[in-house]
């Protein structure tokens, strides 16, 4: 094996760990919502789950700006500045003396959250341009095992410290995981090695280089996103209303909410490695297989009795999350690498901004629903509404298609890193 697959490998592996300690942070607070309305003295528990959105906004809005400095400057630098904020306004967000700080805190934590996908998936589309599909499926066994150890870790540690701490005991295992956080930042900045960066006639090229030559590309573009934002709704809610169902209508604790949650994630471990590499052979085919079932799966959930609760989060998670590397390297494929940076940034803007809206807007359904929040009747309607969510998002695929074919007329493939040099992706 030579020396450069080697450090594209360790770099793989690497934007993998911090993968998951972007994602660790966007999950952790969600077995925590009654404790931390509690401690804070909040007046309802929107309230709680508010800071998880207006985290999520901290990481959307600034997404374009950052995948401009993404096709510009150093994506390496960039992804590991990005983790050190992520995980200082973790460490601020569990020092934090009241309600006004938190939403400080969680803001900084999303902005630092913003750095990781422009950077990331451009720099590992770049790196494997012959084997997209599996790359990305591979750095997201990072977003498993960051989707798994946040909330179980969080709900067990919160629980566990209960006794002594009372409902402060959410802080602890925030200010833990921030300092982890910062560690691997280090760890990422010593060992990472990203492609040679371009010179400084290439970054004014790629700077003046427009996203989408026509009107309507950019049409297309939008309807992509805004159809993939229904199914980032509906994976959102999941995990916020999945927590406030199974506190209200079955009793759970968040020692237990938590190891409910974590199941959702922990099966993309190898469903996002394995249909990515199998869609690298039919993107839109496989994309729209493992939606179907998510589908079927989220309106089945409140049905399904409380023994069945972590198998059918299980199955969900193998198929539903396994979409996300898919529709990313679909997206990559659709666009000259010059500008991957700036269109992956726009992308989860447009769609991360309004499905990420969801956990504000459960908690306050939730709230709405009063005293019949704990039967599990109550909760049917919206857990069909975001199955149906998941279907309509299915209409982005043809819009990246159209991308696909109507930029391959005007772009010749990016020589730098060819298939036929390009060594075979090992794991």
């Amino acid at each position: 094996m030579s020396a450069n697959h080697e450090h594209k490998t360790r770099t793989l592996w690497l934007t993998g760990a911090l993968h998951a300690f972007t994602h660790v942070y966007q999950v952790a607070l969600m077995p925590l919502y009654l404790l931390i309305q509690r401690d804070l003295k909040l007046t309802s528990v929107s309230q709680a789950t508010l800071l998880v959105t207006v985290m999520m906004a901290g990481y959307f809005l600034p997404a374009y700006p950052l995948g401009v400095a993404a096709d510009r400057f150093s994506r390496k630098q960039l992804l590991g500045w990005g983790l050190f904020l992520n995980a200082l306004g973790f460490v601020m967000l569990g020092l934090s003396p009241n309600y006004f700080c938190a939403l400080l805190a969680v803001l900084l934590v999303g902005f630092g959250g913003s750095f990781f996908h422009p950077s990331a998936t451009a720099m590992i589309a770049r790196l494997f341009p012959a084997q997209t599909g599996k790359a990305l499926g591979l750095i997201g066994i990072g977003a498993s095992v960051g989707f798994f150890v946040g909330p179980i870790y969080a709900g067990w540690r919160a629980a566990s410290l209960s006794p002594t701490l009372g409902d402060a005991a959410w802080r602890r295992p925030v200010l833990e995981l921030g300092l982890l956080g910062i560690v691997m930042a280090g760890v990422f900045a010593w060992l990472a090695k990203e492609h040679a960066p371009t010179n400084a006639a290439n970054q004014k090229s790629t700077a003046a280089t427009k996203l989408f030559p026509t009107s309507a590309l950019w049409l297309l573009f939008f309807y992509a996103a805004l159809a993939f934002s229904l199914r980032d709704f509906t994976g959102a809610s999941m995990g916020s209303l999945g927590s406030l169902f199974l506190q209200n209508a079955h009793g759970y604790d968040p020692r237990l909410t938590g190891i409910a949650l974590s199941w959702i994630f922990l099966p993309s471990a190898i469903s996002n490695p394995l249909f990515g590499h199998l869609s690298d052979r039919g993107r839109s085919r496989w994309t729209m297989t493992v939606l179907l079932i998510a589908a079927v799966l989220v309106a089945l959930f409140p049905h399904m009795p409380d023994r069945l609760t972590i198998p059918t989060f299980l199955v969900y998670g193998f198929f539903f999350m396994a979409s996300y590397p898919m529709v990313e390297a679909a997206l990559m494929e659709s666009v000259p690498d010059e500008v991957r940076g700036r269109v992956f940034g726009l992308f989860i803007t447009v769609g991360g901004l309004i499905g990420n809206a969801s956990h504000w807007a459960v908690g306050a359904w939730v709230k709405h629903l009063g005293d019949r929040a704990h039967a599990p009747e109550n909760y049917f309607g919206g857990y069909a509404l975001l199955s149906g969510l998941i279907i309509v998002s299915l209409l982005g695929l043809p819009c990246l298609k159209a991308i696909r074919q109507r930029e391959h007329r005007d772009h010749t493939p990016p020589p730098p890193d060819t298939a036929e040099h390009q060594p075979q992706l090992t794991t």
